[in-house]
This record gives C-alpha cells, sequence and structure tokens, in this order.
C-alpha cells in the first residue's frame, strides 16, 4: 500500500476531541457486536441473530448476522483503540444505514417506538470520526508520525 496514502488515511490534527467519541461509542459498538457473534450481554448469537434477520427479509441471516456483527465488534475495538479509525467508522456507518432503513425507520424517530434515534446517533458519531479521524491519543497517530517522519 502506497506509503503516501496509508499515512492521509491514519493522519489527524483533530486533539482531543475524537476521544471523546471513540471511548463510549468503541465499547457501544462492541458490545452490541459480541451480543450478535458470541451471545455476549443478553444477545442471540450467531444463531439466533441469524434466524432473525433471515425473518426481516435479511437472507442469509446467518451471514448477515456475521457481518453485522464483525462490523460493530471490530469496528468498535479499532475506534476504541483508535485503529484504522476512518475504514473502521466507515463500516460502522455503513452498518447503522442498514440498521436504520431495514430494522428503525418504519417506527419513526423515537426509541421507545424501537424508532432509529439510537442508530441515528451512532450513524452521525461514526461520519464525525470519518472526518476528524483519530485524533490525538491512538494508534493512528502513532503510525501515521512513523509513516510520516
Amino acid at each position: 500500500m502506497n506509503k503516501l496514502f496509508l499515512g492521509k488515511v491514519l493522519a489527524s490534527d483533530a486533539g482531543f476531541g475524537p476521544l471523546a467519541l471513540r471511548v463510549p461509542v468503541g465499547i457501544i459498538f462492541i458490545a452490541h457486536g459480541a451480543q450478535k457473534l458470541f451471545g455476549a450481554f443478553g444477545g442471540y448469537g450467531l444463531e439466533g441473530t441469524g434466524q432473525w434477520m433471515a425473518s426481516i427479509g435479511m437472507q442469509p441471516g446467518y451471514l448477515m448476522a456475521l457481518l453485522a456483527g464483525s462490523g460493530e465488534f471490530f469496528g468498535g475495538l479499532f475506534i476504541l483503540l483508535g485503529l484504522l479509525t476512518r475504514p473502521s467508522s466507515v463500516v460502522l456507518a455503513i452498518t447503522m444505514l442498514v440498521a436504520i432503513f431495514s430494522v428503525h425507520f418504519q417506527h419513526g424517530l423515537f426509541m421507545s417506538n424501537n424508532g432509529y434515534e439510537y442508530a441515528l446517533a451512532l450513524l452521525a458519531a461514526s461520519v464525525s470520526l470519518v472526518f476528524s479521524g483519530s485524533g490525538t491519543l491512538a494508534f493512528d497517530k502513532f503510525i501515521a508520525d512513523k509513516i510520516n517522519a
């Protein structure tokens, strides 16, 4: 991979602001991914999540559960660490768009009706990290500094 391209993907002059997003949003995505992949935190695991996804028309359900769970778990872990923050945030933003329009949109905005407000907030945080990058306290910054040195 081109060092110049990688340096630009990893670089961020955003300071500490993204850290305030990365930590809680990373934890939230890790937890939701763990529910889908491993059945942790009261989740249904791959089998159960896959059956549910198939029931709402997302076929093949098991593969869709694996993709969504992996995107959330590993994407969340990466943004928590500030590692490949921009690419991980793109994956998470797409995951939230799918969640909004395939599950929540028809229920309206509010969470109390299974609406899309929570997924929309996670989408906004993910998009913000795409633009800002990881900020100062991140593996991306460490790697970018080595590449650009």
